[in-house]
């Protein structure tokens, strides 16, 4: 029985996603604009995670304009310390004012 795949397809860190949306704190209100960051095993799972992050933050709907995959710890704050907490297992989000 094979353990791990042989190939070069497996990664030594793990995924570290990033989700763009805007979220709404009341129904009918301005949209704030967000970055969060998160590791997770693939895309669905990220977008579920995200989900549930802002909904246990108290925002009402969201909507998910974009979603990749982040390749290298950012270097400007805020985004380098969300990463950080990404790595350690943290949904970090990101609010623009």
């Amino acid at each position: 029985m094979m353990t791990s795949p042989d190939n070069d397809n497996t990664r030594d860190e793990p995924m570290v996603f990033i989700v763009i949306a805007k979220a709404y704190e009341t129904e009918g209100g301005e949209p704030i604009d967000l970055h969060v960051m998160l590791t997770a095993p693939d895309d669905d799972t990220a977008v579920r995670l995200t989900l549930n992050a802002l909904s246990e933050e108290g925002f009402l709907e969201a909507d998910l304009d974009q979603i990749g995959m982040i390749t290298g710890a950012p270097d400007e704050e805020p985004h380098a310390s969300a990463y950080q907490g990404a790595l350690e297992g943290e949904v970090a989000i990101i609010r623009f004012a």
